[in-house]
């Protein structure tokens, strides 16, 4: 039932259509006009109550910007360093310096003379740490 060859006028009218619609302009097609589209979205999505309220926030808070001067801060007590997370987290527990005077004497094989001279060295071998949440104040 259905034919064998396709009618060779229908393709003439095809084609014509297929040509007509690519002449058209663009200028015809999309008019421009005075606005852009940031207008037509604030026209179409706000109010115009709403739109006068975003520019009075608007406006108070540029206001209330101050310009940072970078000159004037200290920005490393601000920064977050493993350093500063680890001493936060863990305390130090105390570890009291003992300075120890060494007499003059004589050194080595050879008896050299060496002057006297003090030493600082920590109480404890090892530097200790308190747990999170224990308490290292004074008692």
């Amino acid at each position: 039932m259905y034919p064998s060859s396709i009618n060779p006028w229908l393709l003439v009218l095809l084609g014509m259509l297929f040509i007509a619609g690519c002449s058209t302009e663009k200028d015809q097609l999309l008019p421009h006009g005075p606005q852009n589209m940031v207008d037509i979205w604030d026209a179409n999505t706000r109010s115009a109550s709403q739109s006068t309220v975003d520019r009075q926030l608007h406006d108070a808070r540029v206001s209330l910007r101050r310009p940072m001067d970078v000159s004037t801060l200290d920005l490393a007590t601000y920064t977050r360093t493993a350093q500063t997370e680890i001493y936060s987290q863990f305390k130090r527990l105390p570890n009291p310096d003992l300075v120890m005077y060494i007499f003059p004497h004589l050194a080595g094989t050879d008896p050299v003379p060496v002057p006297g001279y003090s030493t600082i060295f920590p109480f404890y071998q090892r530097v200790q740490y308190a747990l999170p949440g224990e308490r290292t104040e004074d008692y």
